[in-house]
């Protein structure tokens, strides 16, 4: 994942090791805690919407902005060892530590899933699980685990009940592992794959994986996917919006989609 995706970095922590601290770093636990911690974690969102477009966002906007430049990164920690080497690590949130800038968790590794067959089987920690569907299931615990308080530490800030919140978790946990299995060239795997995750009943997730086609003007297949949550970026650019934003009728996410298969133009 950092080789195709080095605008994250994760370091695992050694036993003993202390986690890092200054530079911007920020226990997880901290931001699940809602107080001053996340004061200051979200003092960055409002500053950054303040200088790209010259106005302040409302505080419930900012929290939601946040959580998901938090939470996007976070479950890859969950899902991609789960995706690439079919083992599924648990972090609470007091063996995590987040540097937003220039993009860095530290973890503490402990216990974690895995197939019968693997050989990290006999590993210190190991919890072997009967089959894929069992570690589906371990994949869904694990991101909840951590999930969790979180959602609790900015529930109040965002305005949203539980079923708005774990409805973001729900696209976060699909959008973060689909763009990185694209880099990697496994978008198409990538897409059975949750589609397994998450078929749509599986609380406290919210829906499905919500893949789908949808016709370009010549007929073409453009792959899209319906979300389960809004991000609220509309209230401050209407305009700008990403192609599979719950607001755009079918036109506008066609005539987005259109454009991105296009490319770069000039």
């Amino acid at each position: 994942m950092t080789e195709a995706f080095p605008a994250l970095g994760v370091t695992e922590l050694a036993p003993g090791e202390p986690a890092p601290t200054g530079d911007g770093r920020i226990a997880v636990a901290g931001l699940a805690a809602g107080g001053t911690a996340l004061d200051s974690f979200l003092a960055w969102d409002d500053a950054q919407v303040l200088a790209d477009h010259g106005r302040q966002a409302r505080p419930d906007v900012i929290a939601s902005f946040g959580l998901h430049r938090y939470a996007w990164p976070a479950c890859l920690l969950i899902t991609v060892p789960w995706f690439l080497l079919r083992r599924v690590p648990r972090f609470p949130v007091e063996h995590v530590t987040f540097q937003r800038m220039p993009g860095r968790i530290a973890v503490r590794v402990g216990e974690f899933a895995c197939l019968p067959d693997d050989p990290a089987a006999a590993l210190t920690g190991a919890s072997v699980v009967r089959d894929e569907e069992a570690l589906r299931a371990e994949v869904r615990s694990a991101v909840a685990e951590h999930l969790e308080p979180v959602l609790r530490g900015f529930g109040p800030r965002m305005r949203r009940r539980d079923r708005a919140l774990w409805a973001m978790a729900t696209d976060e946990v699909v959008e973060s592992l689909w763009y990185v299995a694209g880099l990697l060239g496994e978008q198409r795997r990538a897409t059975e794959e949750l589609e397994r995750l998450f078929p749509g009943t599986t609380r406290p997730y919210v829906g499905s994986a919500g893949f789908r086609e949808t016709a370009g003007p010549n007929g073409e297949c453009l792959p899209t996917r319906d979300r389960a949550s809004c991000c609220f970026y509309y209230t401050l650019d209407p305009e700008d919006t990403c192609a599979n934003c719950p607001r755009n009728s079918e036109a506008v996410r066609v005539a987005k989609l259109t454009a991105q298969a296009a490319g770069p133009t000039g």
